[in-house]
């Protein structure tokens, strides 16, 4: 088969909300499963409490946190949604066992010491947000950076990806590597 090439972004948004990967289970061994595979629009965790310093959706609990900034939504734009929720999917991961904050929330703080201290975080994916701005060190795109006690996988966002199939690909081959550690 030959490569697709394209910059039309009417195709790439249809090639981005393709599954172009595999979680290496049956179609037998799926339907068998005890996990149910039904579409779940995750909640945000918003906590009136003044104990609750950051607004975000999810588990924080788990360890894996994904931090975005996306200043026109709550958290995703409705396509970058859909494509996360089949990519954490698609590692087992559901948007209720993983924690997302958008830090273009007024409310969230910019703070990276905070976002340790609130979250905990075992594993943390940057969507497209600078490692600089949140005064990390520098990290090549698709690369992470293994901390004391986390460690920071820097990416595109899914907006990039969506116009990018190269960067998805990039994406999709570090993630899996970097969740299933």
């Amino acid at each position: 088969m030959k490569n697709l090439l394209t910059d039309n972004p009417v195709a790439l948004q249809a090639l981005m909300s393709e599954t172009i990967f595999s979680t290496g289970f049956s179609v037998q061994e799926e339907a068998s499963s005890s996990v149910s595979n039904a579409s779940i629009t995750p909640q945000p965790s918003v906590s009136t409490g003044s104990a609750e310093e950051f607004i975000y959706q999810g588990d924080k609990s788990t360890g894996v946190l994904f931090i975005l900034r996306y200043p026109e939504y709550p958290y995703f734009s409705p396509q970058a949604e859909e494509a996360f929720v089949k990519t954490i999917g698609a590692l087992q991961l559901t948007p209720h066992n993983v924690a997302v904050v958008n830090l273009a929330n007024a409310h969230n703080p910019n703070d990276f010491k905070r976002i340790m201290q609130f979250f905990q975080p075992k594993k943390i994916t940057l969507l497209g947000v600078e490692p600089a701005s949140l005064k990390l060190p520098a990290i090549a795109h698709n690369s992470y950076m293994k901390g004391k006690i986390a460690t920071v996988f820097n990416t595109f966002s899914f907006e990039e990806m969506f116009v990018d199939v190269q960067k998805k690909k990039l994406f999709w081959g570090e993630f899996r590597t970097f969740i299933g550690s």
